[in-house]
């Protein structure tokens, strides 16, 4: 995070885009502020600043789009109820609510050159996968895995780029508890050529769509690859535990 500032921004609207899926979309004064910093990358993301007994906590948030006409921006939560700090604020939030947004970071960008563009991940990687998908070109083709509870939790893709879409159901089975990603990614005609990769989302996908993929598949640099939570374990201790991981 090079350009690094802190903002407080105020809750404009809020949209339901699926069950487990809500938008806020922020804006105020310091949006120019933010603006100034922002990445534009399909995975910028913020740290969002919270207030838990009297301790300062942060959550990593994809920023899922900036109109700079509007003056506004766009953070999509994938909520479980009342498990958790964001997800809980995100329900309850109604405009006139206000957040604090440190950042911005981001480092992943699909490249033009590269035609064919895959993209696999859960409900956490929605947001960067739909920012990624709006940079693509109509001369490229991309394919994407998105685990979700069952058809109810898809939503619409859009894309200039040819595309395909997997939408992979793991119904009344907890989120992280399948391995369906990696068989249907297994399972795929991978193509021939260069690929560029994006594989985001529960922690266990490190351990097997990632050596599959760079097992002659996909160039390393061509992989962007990165655990947004793991199953079982807070965000403080996910940390911990993402720390402790070599990066090969």
């Amino acid at each position: 995070m090079a350009n690094r500032t802190e903002v407080e921004l105020t809750v404009q609207r809020v949209e339901q885009l699926a069950p487990r899926i809500r938008r806020i979309v922020l804006a105020g004064p310091a949006f120019a502020d933010y603006l100034a910093c922002h990445l534009p990358m399909a995975d910028t993301y913020v740290k969002l600043v919270f207030e838990v007994d009297g301790q300062t906590v942060q959550r990593t948030y994809t920023v899922r789009w900036v109109d700079a006409q509007a003056q506004e921006l766009a953070i999509d939560f994938v909520t479980h109820g009342s498990d958790g700090i964001a997800g809980p604020w995100a329900l309850a939030a109604e405009p006139g609510d206000t957040l604090r947004l440190r950042g911005p970071g981001g480092a992943y960008r699909p490249l033009a050159e590269v035609t064919e563009q895959l993209f696999v991940g859960d409900e956490a990687a929605i947001p960067a996968i739909c920012a990624a998908l709006e940079q693509l070109h109509s001369d490229q083709h991309a394919t994407v895995f998105i685990e979700v509870d069952g058809p109810g939790h898809e939503i619409e893709l859009r894309c200039a780029a040819d595309l395909t879409v997997h939408w992979l159901h793991r119904g009344p089975a907890a989120p992280g508890s399948t391995t369906l990603l990696d068989q249907a990614v297994r399972a795929w005609d991978f193509p021939a050529g260069r690929v560029q990769a994006f594989v985001h989302g529960e922690s266990a996908l490190l351990k097997s769509v990632r050596p599959y993929l760079l097992d002659g598949r996909v160039a390393r640099e061509d992989l962007s690859v990165s655990a947004y939570w793991r199953r079982g374990a807070t965000e403080e201790g996910f940390r911990i535990w993402k720390k402790q991981q070599s990066p090969d």
